[in-house]
C-alpha cells in the first residue's frame, strides 16, 4: 500500500460537482486530489441536456448564484477548449393561458434579475427554424442559456484539471476519511479537507447524516436523435408550456395556477411522469429531447416505452426538426431534496457534504464549487 501522498483537499466523486470543486480549488493554488469510484464517472452528469439554463432558477439568491456559475462555466471551457453553443432559450407558447404566463413572467421577470422579453409569434421564427408554426402565439426569449454536450466536459475536462496539477484517481472508492487520513483504493493519502459530492450514493460514506437528510432520487429518461443532416442548427434550445409549470422561476406569475390545472385536467399522464418537453442541441448536431421525473429512494431499472412516447409527443407539439431518428435512449438518476435547492453538511470538521442539486446540476455547479469554498 503506498503511503505519504499529499494533498490540501480532496474531492470525492467525478461528476459535473466534484470536477467544478475541484477546478475552483486548483485556481485558487491549492493541491487537489480527485476521487471517483468507477473507471470514468457515469452518473446524472452524463446523462442530461447539458443546459446551463439560468432562466429556470427562482429568483433571488438561486438565480444569482447561476449567473456566477455561467460565468464560471464559460471560463472553463474556453480554458479547456471544449465546444459549447451561446444561443439563448425559447420557451414558445400555443395556448392562451401558457401565453398569459410568459408575458407576465417577461413583465415581472427584468425586476427579478431576469434578462428576458416577450417576442411576437414572426420575432420567435425569426430566432429559431425549429418551431412549429401551427397556433403559434409568442415565446419568452432569453439569451444567457448555455449548451455544452455533458458528456465531452465530463470527460475532458479532467484533462484540464490534470494540466494544472490535480491528481486524478479514477476506479479508486474512498472506503473511510479520518481525517487527515482518507483511504481509497490501494492508496492512503493525508488531507486537511475533504468535499463529498457523491450524487445519488447514500450509503458508502456518512450513511446516517444521508439517512436523516430527507433526499430522495429522481430518475428521468431522454432521447438523442441522429446529428441533424445537412449541418442543420437548432439555434436556442427550447421549451414549451408544460416546463412554464416545471421550473421555480415561473411561480411569480399570477396566472400559472390556471395553466397547471388544465394541464392536469387535461393531460394527466404528463404530471404522473412529471414530463416537460425541453430540446436542446450537441455542436456534433444530435438534437436532445427529454424528459420526465419519477421520484423515490428505490428507481425502477427499467425504462418505460410509454414515457419515451410521450416525451416524443409533447416536443412535437411544438418541435420541427429534419429527422427524428432516434439513436440513443437512457435514463439518469440524480439526488434531490424535496425543500432545499441543494443539500450541505458538514458531518465531521474538515469534511464537507455538497450535494442534491436536483435537475439544476450542470447549472449550478460551478457556482456552488465557488461558494463553498468561500464558506470555508
Amino acid at each position: 500500500m503506498k503511503v505519504n501522498l499529499r494533498a490540501d483537499i480532496a474531492i470525492i466523486g467525478g461528476g459535473i460537482l466534484g470536477l467544478a470543486h475541484a477546478y475552483i480549488a486548483s485556481r485558487e493554488g491549492r493541491s487537489v486530489v480527485l476521487f471517483e469510484r468507477n473507471p470514468r464517472a457515469t452518473g446524472a452528469s452524463i446523462r442530461n441536456f447539458g443546459m446551463i439554463w439560468p432562466i429556470g432558477q427562482p429568483a433571488g439568491e438561486m438565480h444569482q448564484l447561476a449567473l456566477k456559475s455561467q460565468k464560471l462555466w464559460i471560463a472553463a471551457l474556453n480554458e479547456a477548449r471544449l465546444p459549447y453553443l451561446a444561443t439563448g432559450s425559447l420557451h414558445v407558447v400555443y395556448r392562451d393561458d401558457e401565453a398569459d404566463v410568459a408575458r407576465e413572467f417577461c413583465e415581472i421577470g427584468p425586476q427579478l434579475g431576469y434578462s428576458c422579453e416577450w417576442l411576437s409569434r414572426e420575432d420567435v421564427l425569426r430566432r429559431s427554424a425549429a418551431v412549429r408554426t401551427e397556433n403559434l402565439l409568442g415565446g419568452i426569449w432569453s439569451s444567457g442559456e448555455l449548451t455544452v454536450d455533458p458528456r465531452q466536459v465530463v470527460a475532458r475536462l479532467p484533462m484540464l484539471l490534470q494540466e494544472r496539477g490535480v491528481a486524478l484517481r479514477y476506479g479508486s472508492a474512498v472506503r473511510s476519511i479520518d481525517l487527515p487520513t482518507i483511504e481509497a483504493g490501494s492508496e492512503t493519502w493525508q488531507v486537511d479537507d475533504a468535499i463529498v459530492c457523491s450524487g445519488d450514493d447514500f450509503q458508502t460514506l456518512y450513511p446516517k447524516v444521508f439517512e436523516l437528510s430527507g433526499l430522495t432520487r429522481c430518475k428521468l429518461q431522454m432521447l438523442r436523435t441522429v446529428p441533424q443532416p445537412g449541418g442543420w442548427q437548432l439555434g436556442p434550445a427550447l421549451a414549451a408550456g408544460l416546463t412554464l409549470r416545471f421550473y421555480k422561476a415561473f411561480r411569480a406569475c399570477s396566472t400559472l395556477p390556471k395553466l397547471v390545472e388544465r394541464i392536469a385536467r387535461e393531460t394527466p399522464e404528463c404530471d404522473r411522469w412529471g414530463i416537460h418537453a425541453l430540446v436542446s442541441q450537441t455542436a456534433a448536431g444530435e438534437v436532445t429531447i427529454g424528459d420526465s421525473h419519477e421520484y423515490g429512494k428505490c428507481v425502477d431499472i427499467f425504462d418505460k416505452t410509454e414515457i419515451d412516447d410521450l416525451i416524443l409527443r409533447e416536443a412535437a407539439t411544438f418541435l420541427n426538426i429534419p429527422s427524428w431518428q432516434i439513436a440513443q435512449r437512457w435514463h439518469g438518476v440524480y439526488s434531490i431534496h424535496p425543500d432545499r435547492a441543494f443539500f450541505e453538511a458538514a458531518p465531521v470538521p474538515g469534511v464537507r457534504i455538497v450535494t442534491a442539486p436536483g435537475g439544476s446540476g450542470m447549472t449550478l455547479s460551478f457556482g456552488l464549487a465557488e461558494r463553498t469554498f468561500q464558506r470555508t
